[in-house]
C-alpha cells in the first residue's frame, strides 16, 4: 500500500517587530500544501522569512557547520557594490541565527569581500574563522579567475582575501563559469569548471593542500560523476567527508539541472556509488543547484523560485534518512594559555592514531580563542593547537565505536603550555597495555612531538613522570608508574636525544590532580607528564 507524504511550504516567521527587511515591499507568503506518493512522513519546506528574503533574487546559500551563520547572494540590491554600473550585480549578504532560532536582518558584507563585478561566498569553515570566495585576489586586489581565502581578524572583520595557489589552474578553468567548495577538513578543495574554452559544460575536480600550503593540480572525480556532454557543477561535500551532493542535467532528472547524491568509496576520489536523484521537493522542472547542509545533516539549505517572495528565496528542507550523510561529531571549545588561562588565537590540527596522519585543520578565533571542528566517526583522533613558543597539550577523542550514536556535539577546550622552566605538560595521547609499561603504537605520535621539542630547543632538560590512580597497593603503583616513565624515556633516547637531558620518575598515586572517587577522576589521575627543568 502506497503512503502519502505531505509537503508544507511555510514562512519561517523570523521577523522581529522593529527589524527592517532587505526589501519592505515583500508580499506575504501564503502557505501551500502538496501531496507526493512515497513513504509516510512530513517534509517541510521552510522559507527563511523576510529578514533574509525579498522581492529580489536570493541565491547560493552557504550555512555554517553549527547552522547559526548563513551567507547568500542577493542580486540587484541597491546596496550592492556595483549596483549602478553592472547589470544583475551580485553581492554577499549574511544573517545570524540566535538561540531561539530567529534569523537576524540580513546584512551586506563590505570591503574587502564585495569589490568586483560578481561576488560569491563558496564555503565557511567549521570554526567560522575562514571563508572561501569567488575570484583570485592578491592583497585584496582582484586579479582574475580563481578562489581566495579570507580569515577573521582581531577587529572582528574579514581580512583581505588572497588567492589559493592551485597548480595549473588556468589550464582547467577556461569555460563560461566556475565555482568551488571546501571539505570540512580544510585540506580538500572541490572545483567545478571546464578546460574547454567558452564551454557551458562543467566537470567536478578535486585538489589537495600540500605541506607548503599550495594546492595540487585539479583531478577529475572520474567517469561516474563527470558524464560526457553533461553539466556537473556546484558540488557540496557533507561533513562526513564521503557524501557528495552536486547539480547535473544528466538523464533521469525532473527537468533541467537537478541535485544528485553519491558516496565516495575509497581515497582515490575516482570510485563513487551510483548517483541518486534527490527528487521532489529538492528538485523541480526548473534549474536546481546550490545545495548545502549543516554538520548535523538535518536540514538542507537551497534557493527556490517555488512560492517565493521574489524571483528566488532561501529555504531549508528537513532531510529524510535516505537523503542524509553519515553522522559526525562537532567539537567546539576555546584555546587557552595553560599558565595564564587567557584565550589564544592558534592554528589547530587533528590527526588519526596510530598512523599520525593529519586529517584536518582549523583556526581558533582571534577574539576569544573559540574553535569548532567536524570529526567523522570510526577514527581515533589526537587534536591540538599550535602556536610559536608553546607546547600543545593534546586531547584524545576515540570515535571508533560511537557511529551508532548519531550526530553529537562535544565541548573540549585546548591548552598551550609556554615553554619555560617549571612548566608541567600532560601527555594525553600516551597509552600503555593494561597493567603494563609497554608503550602502544598510538603513543608514538605524541612522543615524537616531545622529541621535536628537544631537538629544536637544545638547552631544554626535562623530567618525564608517570602517575597512577589509588587502586592497588602503594608499592605496586610506584613500581608500575616508574616503569612507565622509564619506558617513555627510553623511547625518546632511541630518537637520538642525549641521556643527560631527560630523567624519569614514577610517583604512583602520590600526586593526584583530582580525588580518586569516580572512574572519570581515576582516569584523569592516570597520566604521563613532563616538566621543564632547564631552558
Amino acid at each position: 500500500m502506497k503512503k502519502v507524504v505531505s509537503i508544507f511550504l511555510l514562512s519561517a516567521g523570523f521577523l522581529s517587530v522593529n527589524a527592517a527587511p532587505i526589501n519592505d515591499s515583500v508580499p506575504k507568503l501564503i502557505p501551500q500544501k502538496t501531496n507526493v506518493i512515497t513513504e509516510e512522513t512530513v517534509i517541510k519546506i521552510e522559507n527563511l522569512g523576510i529578514n533574509i528574503n525579498s522581492d529580489l533574487p536570493e541565491l547560493r546559500p552557504t550555512v555554517s557547520a553549527d547552522g547559526n551563520l548563513l551567507f547568500f547572494i542577493c542580486e540587484n540590491h541597491p546596496r550592492n557594490t556595483k549596483f549602478n554600473s553592472v547589470p544583475n550585480s551580485q553581492d554577499i549578504w549574511f544573517s545570524e541565527r540566535d538561540s531561539a532560532g530567529n534569523w537576524s536582518e540580513a546584512r551586506h558584507l563590505s570591503y574587502p569581500l564585495n569589490t568586483v563585478q560578481y561576488n560569491a561566498l563558496y564555503w565557511i569553515s567549521p570554526d567560522n574563522n575562514r571563508i572561501l570566495i569567488r575570484g583570485a585576489f592578491m592583497n585584496g586586489a582582484f586579479v582574475g579567475k580563481g578562489v581566495s581565502m579570507s580569515t577573521l581578524t582581531e577587529s572582528g572583520r574579514w581580512s583581505e582575501p588572497n588567492a589559493l595557489v592551485i597548480k595549473n589552474y588556468d589550464k582547467f578553468d577556461r569555460g563560461q563559469q566556475s565555482g568551488a567548495t571546501m571539505a570540512q577538513d580544510g585540506k580538500t578543495l572541490l572545483l567545478y569548471m571546464s578546460p574547454e574554452r567558452s564551454s557551458p559544460v562543467n566537470d567536478i575536480f578535486v585538489c589537495f593542500q600540500t605541506d607548503n600550503g599550495t594546492w595540487t593540480e585539479p583531478k577529475s572525480l572520474g567517469k561516474k560523476i563527470n558524464l560526457p556532454e553533461f553539466d556537473e557543477m556546484t558540488p557540496y561535500l557533507a561533513a562526513d567527508g564521503v557524501t557528495l551532493y552536486f547539480s547535473s542535467n544528466r538523464p533521469g532528472g525532473l527537468g533541467d539541472n537537478d541535485i544528485w547524491k553519491t558516496k565516495r568509496l575509497d581515497d582515490s576520489w575516482q570510485k563513487w556509488s551510483d548517483p541518486v536523484n534527490l527528487g521532489s521537493p529538492f528538485n523541480t522542472p526548473g534549474w536546481d543547484a546550490f545545495f548545502t547542509l549543516d554538520a548535523g545533516g538535518e536540514f538542507a539549505y537551497l534557493s527556490t523560485s517555488l512560492n517565493s517572495y521574489g524571483e528566488s528565496d532561501i529555504v531549508r528542507v528537513k532531510l529524510l534518512e535516505r537523503e542524509k550523510p553519515d553522522p559526525v561529531v562537532l567539537v567546539s571549545g576555546n584555546v587557552y594559555n595553560l599558565k595564564t588561562k587567557e584565550p589564544l588565537s592558534a592554528s589547530l590540527v587533528y590527526e588519526t592514531l596510530p598512523d599520525g596522519k593529519e586529517a584536518g585543520n582549523a583556526l581558533s578565533s582571534p577574539l576569544d580563542g573559540a574553535f569548532k571542528m567536524v570529526l567523522p566517526y570510526n577514527k581515533n583522533y589526537s587534536i591540538r593547537a599550535r602556536a610559536d613558543h608553546f607546547f600543545a597539550v593534546s586531547e584524545n577523542l576515540n570515535l571508533d565505536s560511537l557511529v551508532k550514536a548519531g550526530y553529537k556535539e562535544i565541548h573540549k577546550d585546548l591548552y598551550l603550555a609556554p615553554i619555560e622552566i617549571g612548566q608541567v605538560v600532560r601527555l594525553n595521547n600516551v597509552f600503555f597495555d593494561f597493567d603494563k609499561s609497554n608503550l602502544r603504537p598510538e603513543s608514538f605520535v605524541e612522543l615524537d612531538r616531545v622529541v621535536k621539542l628537544l631537538q629544536e630547543n637544545e638547552a631544554i632538560e626535562i623530567e618525564m613522570s608517570a602517575h597512577t590512580d589509588s587502586k592497588g597497593s602503594d608499592d605496586y603503583n610506584f613500581r608500575l608508574s616508574d616503569d612507565r616513565a622509564r619506558s617513555v624515556r627510553e623511547y625518546i633516547l632511541s630518537k637520538g636525544i642525549a641521556a643527560n637531558r631527560i630523567i624519569s620518575q614514577g610517583y604512583g598515586e602520590t600526586k593526584p590532580v583530582v580525588p580518586n572517587d569516580t572512574d572519570e577522576n581515576r582516569q584523569l589521575n592516570r597520566r604521563v607528564e613532563f616538566k621543564i627543568l632547564k631552558n
